[in-house]
C-alpha cells in the first residue's frame, strides 16, 4: 500500500507524489543507495518514489532513507500507511505498510496517531516542519477524514497546533454545538484569522469591481451639468471629433444619476448550510460582510437547511455570522426562497444569489415557481452551485437543467470570480459563466 500521494498524481513518467515544492525545508541528508550508474535526477526520482510507496520490499526502488527523510517518511506512514483510514476517532493504530509475514519478519514499524492528543500535536508540528503550508492543509484534512480526529479539535491545544484554512473553519463550524466553553475562544481566534486573511485578499477587488458596476448601472443620458461623467462622455463621442476645431462635439452626454448618493441595489445572499456546502458558507459570510460595508448596497444574508435564519444583523462581523450557522441537516430551498421573496421591495433593483447544490428536500414545483415569479418581476437571479476553490461540485442536475430553462443557469463560482459575477448581475448583463462549467 502506498502513502496515498497527498500532493500529486504520482505520474511514473515524471516526479512522483512529492513535488519539488513539497520537499524538505532545507538540506536533507539523503541516502540514495549510491550507484555510480545513476544520475542525480534518477536518484531523486527514486527517493520520491520511495517516500510515496512506503518502503515495502516490493516497492522496487532499492532506495533507503536516513536523516530527515526518515522522519518525513514516518509522518506520512502515520496518516497514509495500511490501516490509516479506520476512522475510529484516531484511536486505531496504523500497522506497518508491508503487512503480512514479510512485514512481521522484517520488524516493520507501526505508525498511526493513536488516541493520544500529545502525539497528534507532535505529528501536526512535524508536518509543518517537512512540508509547505498548502500540503500541510491537505494532510490535516486527510487526517480528520481518515483518522476521525475531529473530536480532538475540541481541545484548545489541538487548535493552536493546526494550520488554519477554510476547510478547518468548516470542520469547526460543524462541531460548534458540541464545542466546550474552554475551546470556543480558541476556535473563534482560529476562525477570525482565516476570515481576516480572506478579507484582505478579496475585499479591495470586490469593492472596486462593484463600485464601478454600480456607477455604470445608474448612468443617465440627460444629466445635469454637475452630474456629467466627462471621461465617459468624451470616449463615447470620439467619432464626433472635429480636427479643424480640435474639439469633440458631445452628441450624447453620460452622467451619474441622483441615486448615486443613496442605496442603488438590494442584494440577497441565500446560502445552503448543509454539510457539503461548508466552504461556500465561509466565503459567502466574508463576501456578505464586504457587500454590507458598501453604502450603495443593501445586503441581506439568509442561511438555511430545513429552517431559515436571517443573519443580516450580524454582517458587521463575519465571525459572528459563521458561528450563527449550523452546518448539516436537510435542505428546503423552497422555504428559504419564500422568505427571501417576502423581503423584496424593489424587484427591478434586486439581485438574489442562491448558493446551493440544489439537492432540494422541499417542494420542487413551488421552488421553481418562486424563481420564475422573481425573474418575471424584474429580480436578477443568480444560482451558484458552490462558492469555493474545491473544483467541480456535486449537484442536482435535474434541478440545474430546470433553472437553465427558466433563464437562470446554475454554475460553480470561485471566490476570485464572484466580484465579476455580481458586477454582471448589477449591470444586468450576461453572467461570466466559467468555460469549464458543463451546462445542464
Amino acid at each position: 500500500m502506498t502513502h496515498g500521494d497527498p500532493h500529486g498524481d504520482g505520474d511514473p513518467h515524471g516526479d512522483p507524489g512529492l513535488h519539488a515544492d513539497a520537499g524538505l525545508h532545507g538540506d536533507a541528508d539523503h541516502d540514495h543507495d549510491h550507484n555510480p550508474g545513476r544520475g542525480q535526477g534518477d536518484q531523486e526520482r527514486l527517493r520520491r518514489w520511495r517516500l510515496v510507496l512506503g518502503g515495502q520490499g516490493a516497492d522496487g526502488t532499492g532506495c533507503s532513507l536516513n536523516g530527515t527523510d526518515t522522519a518525513m517518511d514516518r509522518t506520512l506512514e502515520a496518516l497514509y500507511g495500511s490501516g490509516g483510514g479506520d476512522g475510529h476517532g484516531g484511536g486505531g493504530t496504523v500497522a506497518g505498510r508491508s503487512g503480512g509475514p514479510q512485514g512481521a519478519a522484517s520488524g516493520a514499524r507501526s505508525g498511526g496517531l493513536g488516541g493520544s492528543a500529545p502525539q497528534v500535536a507532535r505529528w501536526l508540528g512535524d508536518i509543518r516542519t517537512y512540508f509547505p503550508t498548502s500540503v500541510v492543509q491537505v494532510m490535516q484534512r486527510d487526517a480528520i477524514d481518515r483518522l476521525g480526529l475531529a473530536a480532538l479539535l475540541l481541545e484548545p491545544e489541538m487548535l493552536e497546533a493546526v494550520e488554519a484554512d477554510v476547510h478547518l473553519v468548516g470542520t469547526l463550524l460543524s462541531l460548534n454545538k458540541a464545542m466546550p466553553e474552554t475551546t470556543k475562544n480558541t476556535a473563534r481566534a482560529v476562525v477570525r484569522k482565516v476570515v481576516e486573511d480572506l478579507e484582505k485578499r478579496l475585499a479591495t477587488r470586490t469593492r472596486a469591481t462593484l463600485t464601478g458596476a454600480l456607477d455604470r448601472s445608474t448612468r443617465i443620458s440627460r444629466p445635469r451639468h454637475r452630474d456629467i461623467d466627462w471621461d465617459r462622455t468624451i470616449r463615447a463621442n470620439l467619432k464626433n471629433y472635429l480636427p479643424e476645431h480640435r474639439t469633440v462635439v458631445p452628441e450624447r452626454l453620460i452622467g451619474y444619476g441622483r441615486a448615486a448618493r443613496g442605496v442603488k441595489k438590494d442584494v440577497v445572499l441565500c446560502v445552503d448550510q448543509s454539510g457539503s456546502m461548508a466552504a461556500s458558507v465561509v466565503y459567502a459570510s466574508v463576501f456578505g460582510a464586504v457587500l454590507a460595508s458598501m453604502r450603495s448596497l443593501a445586503t441581506r444574508l439568509v442561511v438555511f437547511d430545513t429552517s431559515v435564519v436571517d443573519l443580516t444583523d450580524e454582517l458587521d462581523d463575519p465571525v459572528d455570522v459563521l458561528f450563527g450557522t449550523q452546518l448539516g441537516g436537510g435542505t428546503d430551498i423552497n422555504r428559504a426562497l419564500a422568505y427571501c421573496q417576502s423581503k423584496i421591495t424593489r424587484p427591478a433593483d434586486t439581485v438574489v444569489v442562491l448558493i446551493s447544490d440544489l439537492y432540494e428536500g422541499g417542494i420542487r414545483e413551488e421552488m421553481l415557481g418562486r424563481i420564475a415569479a422573481m425573474k418575471a418581476s424584474g429580480v436578477q437571479f443568480v444560482t451558484l452551485l458552490a462558492l469555493s476553490d474545491e473544483g467541480a461540485p456535486s449537484y442536482d442536475r435535474e434541478h440545474a437543467a430546470a433553472l437553465a430553462a427558466l433563464g437562470a443557469p446554475a454554475f460553480a463560482c470561485t471566490p476570485d470570480l464572484f466580484p465579476e459575477v455580481m458586477a454582471a448581475a448589477i449591470e444586468r448583463r450576461q453572467l461570466p459563466i466559467p468555460d469549464m462549467m458543463i451546462h445542464p
